[in-house]
């Protein structure tokens, strides 16, 4: 059953507690009792993806799938996650319904429900049944970050890379050479074409899939997953209930807040966002209140997500991660290393991102070669 937003101006949202202990959202903390405004604002100005109905169909005119409700919801996370990088590479601002911010509105119309928009629910589905996906299989976190790492490179404007630190291990000089450009350009806010100005580092969205456990979390990363949280570059976790996806933004004591995508909403264009309709629309896209779950009750498949927009994060970045992510737990949950151990191959040395001359309305047809079973990544147990 999707799931219901019908709170009214006389109902308060069940969504953060009311405790003294600090409210932890995409790397920033909060106190509940004084900020509990702020935080509502905060997590109502990023891009909430649901499911959509009544969209061009997937695949074609003879397809089916005019809706992605009941399948999609991880491709919505996955929506989500790659947003909230955008917005914050692009943007420092609070959204309101009276928002009509260009950069904004472009960003937005990336993901809407339509074959033409470079990360909609069409190019996501169709990349995914190219790496054998079919439309309106589950994805799992795994198999939507390779899809999305796929996908970036037919976007120039987003101007980021995303980097999947597969086999539980990040390999520190592979994200450099992945995302240090020479003569690089940084991309235009407010247009298509690039600015003639030289960039030396390509903005990255580091997204890590694990699994933390068989058939539940293992008690022993709870703590680390909390950590997560709390570093500044986070940008949430890609995760679940037991085939149910949820795309969790913080934690709070021993909860974990998230934005839930299980509600069905019509589908359709925001645009310039310059009649009646096209606000409304806008509006469906702001979640009024987030949602919180124990975190003992999240399926142990995640993909921990970070975004750094200079080389000078992501090695902020890998400082946190080592001294308070990996040294103080005594089973971390992943490793990171400088360079690749002797004799070890990785998936990812086959995930390479392609050359971005295939128009993105066309690269559905290109033949794909690389492995994304979420099966296939080692289990942590």
């Amino acid at each position: 059953m999707d799931t219901l937003f019908m709170q009214t101006g006389l109902e308060e949202p069940d969504d953060i507690p009311q405790t003294t202990e600090p409210v932890w959202i995409l790397g920033k903390k909060y106190d509940a009792i004084k900020e509990l405004d702020q935080i509502r604002r905060d997590v109502r100005t990023m891009l909430w993806f649901t499911y959509r109905k009544g969209f061009v169909p997937i695949g074609g005119l003879g397809s089916a799938f005019t809706s992605d409700k009941g399948w999609g919801c991880m491709l919505r996370c996955g929506q989500m996650v790659l947003a909230q990088a955008l917005l914050r590479l692009h943007l420092d601002w609070l959204w309101t319904p009276e928002t009509r911010d260009s950069t904004y509105l472009k960003i937005l119309s990336k993901f809407e429900d339509r074959r033409g928009s470079p990360f909609s629910i069409h190019q996501i589905a169709l990349m995914g049944a190219s790496v054998g996906k079919e439309v309106g299989q589950w994805f799992g976190p795994n198999t939507v970050a390779q899809v999305l790492k796929k996908l970036v490179v037919y976007d120039k404007w987003s101007s980021i890379t995303i980097h999947v630190a597969l086999d539980n291990m990040l390999i520190v000089n592979d994200v450099l050479k992945e995302c240090r450009v020479e003569g690089g350009m940084t991309a235009e806010l407010d247009g298509d074409e690039p600015l003639k100005v030289p960039s030396e580092w390509k903005p990255l969205l580091l997204l890590v899939p694990l699994r933390l456990g068989l058939s539940e979390i293992n008690t022993v990363y709870i703590n680390g997953l909390k950590t997560s949280f709390q570093i500044p570059q986070s940008l949430g976790v890609i995760g679940g209930k037991p085939n149910h996806a949820l795309y969790f933004i913080g934690c709070v004591e021993d909860e974990v807040v998230f934005l839930d995508p299980h509600t069905t909403q019509r589908s359709g264009t925001v645009d310039e966002k310059k009649d009646e309709n096209q606000v409304d629309l806008d509006n469906t896209y702001h979640c009024k209140a987030a949602s919180r779950i124990p975190i003992t009750g999240i399926d142990p498949s995640v993909a921990l997500c970070f975004f750094c927009s200079t080389e000078k994060d992501f090695k902020a970045l890998c400082k946190s991660l080592q001294s308070k992510l990996l040294t103080p737990e005594e089973q971390p949950m992943f490793e990171m290393c400088n360079e690749r151990p002797a004799n070890w191959s990785s998936r990812d040395s086959v995930v390479t991102q392609e050359s971005a001359a295939v128009s993105v309305l066309g690269f559905e047809h290109l033949d794909r070669h690389y492995d994304t079973s979420d099966e296939d990544f080692e289990l942590l147990g």
